[in-house]
């Protein structure tokens, strides 16, 4: 079976790494690696190309990374810094001359309906707008150009937000505690991607020490943390991590089996 390719478009949290302002060390940092847009991954099968998540930075991450089709996006939930890039998309539906087509729970709708009102209403427009075809998804899988995406419900403070399962990956962001109903599905992974904002505490998302954990009960093959602060510098970070897990970073790619 093709294998699937995942690209990191960005492994930072909602402000990104640098933090507007900050001049702590990883702000300061020359690492590369320290330099972090908002949170999304690109995968690749065949020759579709499906994002997760547009961040407010879709733009240059789509330019970056050397995007040059969309075929699909698929957002976890609706806070800005997964969303804001949905604009965007307009280059690849002129590109392709088609919609494209977003899934994404009615909720998260309801968000980005009033948000990008301008794309779903029906007035005639000054200037041309992104043409979408909305899919509403539910807890159960669904298909997505060929690929099988199950929802992994995850709690986010008051927010309840979906990872997703394609295969051998599992992609998980912004989530604190992880339901035991959710672990369940998170079996016989290849790779693996837990939240991990930062060393201290925090209400809604998932610490390092605490995705530790979770990685080590879950026990994939390979296990990145993603949606990261500035409080998390990456070489002292990944020297402090056991063996099999890793800190992502923007541009990293990863081939998965998709099984």
């Amino acid at each position: 079976m093709e294998k699937l390719r995942l690209t990191v478009l960005g492994s930072g949290t909602s402000s990104g790494v640098p933090t507007i302002g900050c001049t702590c060390d990883v702000c300061r940092s020359d690492d590369p690696r320290d330099k972090r847009l908002r949170p999304s991954v690109l995968l690749s099968h065949s020759d579709r190309r499906i994002v997760i998540d547009t961040t407010p930075d879709f733009r240059m991450q789509a330019l970056r990374s050397g995007m040059e089709r969309l075929d699909a996006v698929v957002f976890t939930h609706a806070h800005a810094d997964h969303i804001l890039g949905l604009d965007d998309v307009r280059p690849f539906n002129y590109r392709q001359q088609q919609h494209i087509p977003i899934y994404l729970t009615d909720t998260t709708f309801k968000t980005v309906r009033r948000i990008f009102d301008y794309v779903f209403d029906e007035r005639p427009h000054d200037s041309v707008v992104p043409k979408l075809e909305v899919n509403i998804i539910t807890e159960e899988s669904f298909d997505v150009l060929g690929l099988r995406f199950t929802p992994i419900p995850l709690r986010h403070g008051r927010t309840e937000v979906f990872g997703f399962r394609i295969g051998g990956l599992a992609y998980l962001t912004d989530h604190g505690d992880i339901p035991e109903s959710s672990l369940s599905l998170l079996q016989g992974l290849d790779v693996l991607f837990l939240d991990a904002l930062r060393y201290k505490p925090h209400p809604t998302h998932s610490t390092v020490s605490q995705s530790v954990e979770t990685a080590l009960k879950v026990a994939a093959r390979r296990t990145y943390f993603t949606h990261m602060c500035h409080d998390v510098g990456h070489e002292a970070g990944q020297a402090s991590l056991p063996e099999g897990i890793f800190l992502a970073y923007d541009g990293l790619v990863l081939d998965i089996d998709n099984e």
